[in-house]
């Protein structure tokens, strides 16, 4: 209730909701819930990849508006002259997924990734151009591949308003920060709806130990999309007797789940593309199903300092420090399992919302789930 309370002082007074009841929420981890055997980083979170900064921008306005952006930023320097390899993997392509294209094309990344809503997509791509155009040592730039993912928040958002501004994305990558860890309810997780629980924004991550190379992968994910939930194997969908196509209150499992997958491994592009691959089976051992409307992506990268792309090189080659295939298996385990938990995070840190029409999608149920997992924290 004081939460509540809280809230609804702060939109009162500002128009927008800080996601307070999450900052008091125990991830799934703290409570027992061990998702996979592979040791985290220190975080748990997308930014133990050293240099990786996130930032949010949250709209929580009147009784409609419920959206934001979440930002990415595979390292603070300037990204459109030092490009970082990337690849991006389509599990399910019904949606607007911008600048992947080009990324695949040439096998970079020169702007920060932004995730919002649908209807937001070219708003963002202004935001990631005027951005990069502005930066000191791109006064010659005549092309920018601004990459932007979304999902549908239309359930809770007015939607059709376009609420998410240029200078709401440009606040959320001025705001970046490499120690930030809000999830759930926030950014471009605001007004997402997941497993008909309320949706976010979620991150973890895996280290490797030194003997397979001491190398971290993280993930953030922006869930939006149905199934039959499964928790570390167990069928918590089924449990509750709430999952798509139960009734014809549950049939709509379209939405859509962007996955952002960093690692600092040197990969290149073919087998950044390999791993984004293997976010996909994270996504469905959380019980997602890649819907016929659901837009499901991957966008992988690798911050490897020593790999990195000069926008004008000096010389005509350039040599790449690259993992070798047979290296990259444990890689592959460590995007499994943090775009699972980070697909789980983004529900248990949500809050329950109320939004446009009244519409209102509730938190997972907690309480109802904590006592079906007994073993003892590893």
């Amino acid at each position: 209730m004081r939460n509540l309370l809280v809230c609804l002082l702060w939109v009162g007074m500002f128009g927008q909701c800080k996601n307070t009841a999450a900052q008091n929420q125990q991830r799934p981890r703290e409570l027992g819930i061990i998702i996979g055997v592979m040791p985290t980083g220190k975080h748990n979170s997308i930014i133990d990849v050293k240099g990786v900064a996130v930032g949010h921008t949250t709209l929580v306005e009147a009784d409609s508006i419920r959206t934001g952006v979440t930002v990415i930023l595979p390292h603070t320097g300037n990204l459109f002259q030092q490009k970082v390899p990337a690849a991006i993997y389509t599990g399910n392509g019904f949606g607007k997924l911008a600048g992947s294209t080009q990324v695949n094309e040439l096998g970079n990344l020169e702007t920060p990734i932004a995730l919002t809503n649908t209807l937001s997509v070219p708003n963002a791509m202004n935001a990631l151009i005027s951005y990069t155009l502005e930066q000191p040592g791109n006064e010659k730039a005549g092309s920018v591949n601004a990459v932007v993912g979304e999902t549908n928040d239309g359930y809770l958002n007015d939607i059709r308003g376009r609420h998410v501004k240029e200078h709401h994305i440009l606040s959320a990558i001025k705001n970046a920060s490499t120690n930030n860890l809000e999830e759930g309810s926030i950014g471009a997780g605001t007004g997402t709806v997941c497993f008909g629980f309320k949706g976010g924004i979620g991150t973890a991550s895996r280290k490797l130990p030194s003997t397979l190379g001491g190398y971290s992968v993280g993930v953030m994910v922006q869930s939006n999309f149905g199934g039959v939930l499964n928790i570390d194997g167990i069928a918590v969908g089924e449990y509750l007797q709430k999952f798509s196509f139960r009734n014809e209150l549950l049939n709509n499992v379209d939405g859509s789940c962007m996955i952002v997958v960093a690692t600092d491994a040197p990969l290149d592009h073919r087998n950044l593309m390999r791993l984004a691959k293997r976010a996909m089976l994270g996504l469905g051992r959380t019980g997602g199903i890649a819907s016929n409307g659901s837009g499901d992506y991957v966008i992988a990268f690798s911050t490897a300092v020593d790999n990195q792309i000069p926008n004008r090189p000096d010389t005509p080659t350039q040599s790449f420090l690259t993992l070798h295939n047979d290296q990259t298996s444990q890689l592959f385990m460590a995007a499994i399992e943090a775009t699972e938990e980070a697909i789980i995070n983004s529900l248990w840190m949500a809050n329950t919302t109320i939004g446009i029409k009244g519409n209102k999608v509730e938190r997972i149920p907690v309480e109802k789930i904590l006592p079906l997992f007994t073993k003892e924290k590893k």
